[in-house]
């Protein structure tokens, strides 16, 4: 969801979209397909994979939705840590100042403890109304950052 909306919302961006615990070459679900149809978004061709090191070694930003995310790429990849932040940290943290890797040293996020109000909570197995409300969350918060983002021009 935040990798359709983060390319819909600044086509410049370099999204590459992963899992901490996911199975290679799935589909999105009917049900995230619907949400992203409730704000105009589709993922029509995106298939799950798990990140690798190739995902995040050379990164300027890894974006998780959940603080379980960042303790995740803290673990398997610890020299990606201090660019690793939950979106909704982001959001409230990421400055304007400066180009972003200037910005996202200045958090200091490997050394962020992570906190519970951090988490966009996760469909899963949820209904198709779980679905909806989480895209509605994600998008908003993706509409909120997007602009520090941007690459410059």
């Amino acid at each position: 969801m935040a990798g359709a909306a983060l390319i819909d919302r600044e086509p410049r961006l370099d999204v590459v979209t992963a899992g901490t615990f996911s199975v290679d070459g799935q589909p999105i679900s009917w049900r995230t397909r619907e949400a992203l149809s409730r704000v105009g978004l589709e993922a029509r061709h995106h298939r799950s994979k798990q990140i690798s090191r190739d995902h995040v070694e050379n990164a300027d930003l890894v974006i998780g939705l959940a603080p379980e995310h960042v303790q995740w790429i803290r673990r398997e990849h610890p020299d990606v840590a201090a660019r690793t932040a939950t979106l909704r940290r982001l959001v409230r943290d990421l400055g304007t100042d400066g180009s972003l890797t200037e910005r996202v040293a200045r958090l200091s996020l490997h050394e962020v403890l992570l906190e519970p109000w951090e988490e966009v909570v996760d469909p899963g197995g949820g209904e198709v109304e779980d679905f909806i409300t989480c895209v509605f969350d994600v998008v908003e918060l993706v509409d909120r950052v997007v602009d520090r983002l941007r690459p410059p021009g």
